[in-house]
């Protein structure tokens, strides 16, 4: 009887041990529509896999990494995140580009076709959402276009900010702002689909919304963290990021 409780347990035990590890992902919030059809895939050829994946801020993000967070893996909507991450000692391998996002103006309750951002001068546009240039890179790009279009000082007390560009579309969606300046990605989501209009900003008003991801040295020694950066640089992955709108790293 003993004996048999000895091997039960050390069959239990050796399961355990052989059991693919728990993936904790971080997420920048133009992430999340994209990824989860690239999970779905990634769960159909792993069932077993255990992946939780946690969408925000890539800035708050960064300062959580930098102090401890146990995230495996980090995607960042502005590679120089996790770029100052590996300078900073804090990752395991070379930091991935997988993207270029896109800055788009969107209204559920106006025709924003073809308005561009020096209409946003116009002082009927009451509260106008967009990120928070703070921490989010969505909103640090939007300023910048917003300053090139020369229109800057003129809008920003009409400005209402969200903590990730995620929350800026709600933002919008909910009527708590006119419109919002957020990205491509999640305008071109599902639950997004037919919903209002959107037009985009021209790349030129701004610096390059280049976004990248890369192991953290929490994730090293985690061999889902390695399968999962792998299968997220496949083509398949990659196709379904163009889906949603992002641009290939690097294109003009």
């Amino acid at each position: 009887m003993i004996l048999a409780l000895v091997l039960c347990l050390a069959t239990v035990v050796c399961q355990s041990a052989l059991a693919a590890p728990m993936l904790r992902i971080a997420a920048a919030s133009d992430l999340r529509f994209a990824m989860e059809a690239i999970l779905e895939q990634f769960r159909d050829k792993y069932p077993d896999y255990d992946v939780t994946v946690v969408y925000g801020s890539s800035g708050r993000f960064h300062s959580q990494i930098e102090n401890g967070a146990p995230f495996d893996l980090y995607f960042s909507a502005d590679i120089a995140y996790p770029m100052s991450l590996k300078e900073a000692g804090l990752v395991a391998g070379e930091v991935m580009p997988y993207g270029r996002g896109r800055l788009v103006l969107w209204s559920r309750t106006l025709d924003v076709t073809d308005m561009t951002l020096a209409d946003l001068d116009d002082p009927a546009l009451e509260r106008i959402a967009m990120a928070n240039p703070r921490h989010a890179p969505y909103g640090a790009r939007a300023r910048e276009a917003l300053e090139s279009a020369g229109v800057w000082s003129a809008v920003q007390p009409r400005l209402v900010y969200g903590e990730n560009i995620a929350q800026t579309l709600q933002m919008a969606d909910s009527g708590a702002a006119d419109l919002g300046i957020v990205a491509l990605s999640l305008v071109l989501s599902p639950a997004m689909a037919g919903e209002g209009s959107y037009h985009r900003i021209d790349p030129r008003l701004h610096q390059p919304l280049e976004q990248g991801f890369v192991i953290t040295s929490h994730g090293k020694d985690n061999a889902t963290a390695r399968r999962f950066a792998d299968f997220f640089r496949q083509e398949s992955s990659r196709r379904l990021l163009q889906a949603y709108g992002f641009e290939p790293p690097g294109s003009d």
